[in-house]
């Protein structure tokens, strides 16, 4: 009877194991492929360029340019998780020079959806002006910039996980001075 009930007994030890082994090569597969974190894809689009004009001669007007671009960041979260993010600030730079500051406000970007970030840079007009090759790439036809912005936050999955995070983007905008158009190449990357 003792025997019986000892052998009863490392069956059911033996069975939780089991199930427990099973459980965790289930999380670990899911974690290492379906929730592993994905970078999103983030597009910027700046609008009011078409009050950008061209004065005699083909040269920009400086009083045409305006101090401030309201911009549209769309943001693609790939992933499984929300991300709330806190008030951070993105930074606009022309051959290594600080040309405007870009305020994002805290906010919350959804688990596998897209999310529009309303903003403005604010942009140093003199600074950009001053610099020798402005008007060497604007008579060329085309203005590079590029941007950074870090955004912390957390991660939360299914309302109880949380994760302490950061997203890293960097964009090179092109703007075409006399299409008026802009193409935008941006790579982000998740710090967990």
């Amino acid at each position: 009877m003792v025997q019986a009930k000892a052998s009863r007994g490392l069956k059911i030890c033996c069975g939780v194991i089991v199930v427990l082994v099973i459980v965790a090569i289930v999380f670990t597969i899911l974690a290492l492929t379906l929730f592993k974190p994905k970078n999103p894809e983030i597009t910027v689009y700046p609008q009011g360029l078409e009050n950008i004009g061209l004065g005699s001669g083909g040269v920009l007007n400086a009083s045409t340019i305006n101090s401030t671009v309201a911009m549209v960041v769309t943001v693609n979260n790939r992933n499984y998780g929300t991300f709330k993010f806190k008030n951070a600030t993105g930074f606009i730079n022309y051959r290594g020079d600080v040309v405007a500051r870009v305020p994002i406000q805290q906010s919350v970007v959804p688990a596998r959806g897209k999310f529009n970030i309303s903003t403005v840079a604010d942009f140093m007009v003199e600074r950009l002006i001053m610099n020798a090759t402005f008007w060497a790439d604007v008579l060329s036809g085309s203005v590079n910039f590029s941007s950074d912005a870090t955004l912390h936050g957390k991660v939360t999955m299914f309302k109880v996980l949380k994760i302490h995070a950061s997203a890293l983007s960097r964009c090179d905008l092109s703007i075409f001075i006399r299409t008026r158009n802009i193409q935008s190449i941006c790579k982000t990357r998740i710090k967990l």
